[in-house]
């Protein structure tokens, strides 16, 4: 049998953003254009993640994201680069481990430019900046990012899951930051797992599991998955 969704419920799911808004509001154009010509009874948005980072407008990403959820259904679930913010909040000596993975983009969008090799006042000073500048909006949203999300025969999560493990008892550990043990496992799950996290030419549908994140920070292609009823369509 092929994998199902609630009757009724139509599923746009959407890889990782990486601070690109041009695309998002571009998609979301796309999703409601879809909706318009294929009306449904009910829909669900669902994020994978890493919204912030190598892209130009971090900020500007998280202000649609948050906008949209005051009209749609949306589950917005946490990437491993909301987890390196969120520690650098907590911890600023982090700070060029995260520059490594693009943060100096998201910390311009919030008007802060580090200096390079920042001494640890400049790691507490910015991360003190980054506080005051971000709006209270922004650090509820990233304070209410969920680990993963299930619906019908569907296991939502950032980067994958642990084999061997039950869903239930997924660590957030493989969930943000899993790799080669999720993507080379051949066998099922017990849902089908849809993942972003590891960059993709094209999105990856196998039997076990759904990879679209096409790198849209780089391709300039960001993937939205419609599930509806059996069917696996691309917008």
């Amino acid at each position: 049998m092929r994998p199902l969704v609630p009757e009724g419920l139509r599923i746009y799911a959407v890889g990782d953003v990486h601070g690109r808004a041009d695309l998002l509001k571009q998609l979301f154009s796309r999703i409601d254009e879809d909706l318009k010509d294929h009306p449904v009874a009910d829909t669900m948005h669902i994020f994978l993640g890493d919204y912030i980072d190598r892209g130009q407008d971090s900020a500007a990403v998280l202000d649609l994201l948050i906008e949209r959820a005051n009209t749609h259904q949306m589950a917005c679930l946490k990437g491993n680069h909301e987890l390196y913010l969120s520690e650098f909040l907590e911890n600023p000596s982090i700070l060029g481990a995260w520059a490594q993975y693009g943060a100096l983009p998201t910390l311009a969008s919030y008007g802060l430019t580090p200096k390079i090799n920042a001494g640890f006042k400049e790691q507490a000073d910015l991360a003190a900046g980054l506080c005051d500048a971000m709006p209270k909006s922004h650090a509820k949203f990233l304070a209410g990012l969920e680990l993963c999300f299930t619906c019908g025969d569907f296991f939502f999560a950032h980067a994958g899951v642990r084999p061997g493990t039950p869903l239930s008892r997924q660590r957030e550990e493989d969930l943000l930051w899993i790799r080669d043990d999720f993507l080379l496992h051949e066998e099922p799950f017990e849902k089908i797992i849809v993942h972003g996290h590891t960059p993709v030419k094209e999105p990856d549908v196998r039997k076990n599991r759904i990879n679209i994140d096409t790198g849209a920070y780089a391709t300039g292609r960001l993937t939205c998955l419609k599930l509806e009823e059996d069917k696996i369509l691309f917008l």
